[in-house]
């Protein structure tokens, strides 16, 4: 059964900085197209970023620059590493796991990001 735990979330000043982890298990983590999204109130959850098996980044054009997103396959852990935050990027933040043979798809729960001064 996949499960995925997202943490690092809180509240952080403009500009400043925090690192989301996503703990994946219960299933082969390296096998597996990881994303982040987020969402804020009253509106649909939206795309930030992607690694492929093969280490391959996309991201939204309004965090291209800023966030970085990486995975540790070791660990089964991956990573969004967010800077220069601005009050936009509030929202709750959501990890997703893509089965690249079958195309289901699996949601962490959420960890809110705050950008407030």
């Amino acid at each position: 059964q996949v499960q995925l735990v997202e943490s690092g979330g809180g509240v952080v000043q403009p500009g400043g900085s925090l690192r989301l982890s996503c703990a994946a298990s219960g299933f082969t983590f390296s096998y597996y197209e990881m994303s982040w999204y987020r969402q804020i109130p009253g509106k649909e959850r939206g795309f930030i970023a992607r690694i492929t098996v093969g280490g391959y980044t996309k991201y939204a054009d309004s965090v291209k620059g800023r966030f970085t997103i990486s995975r540790d396959n070791a660990q089964n852990t991956l990573y969004l590493e967010m800077n220069s935050l601005a009050p936009d990027d509030t929202a709750v933040y959501y990890c997703n796991a893509a089965d690249i043979y079958t195309g289901s798809n699996s949601w962490g729960q959420g960890t809110q990001v705050t950008v407030s001064s």
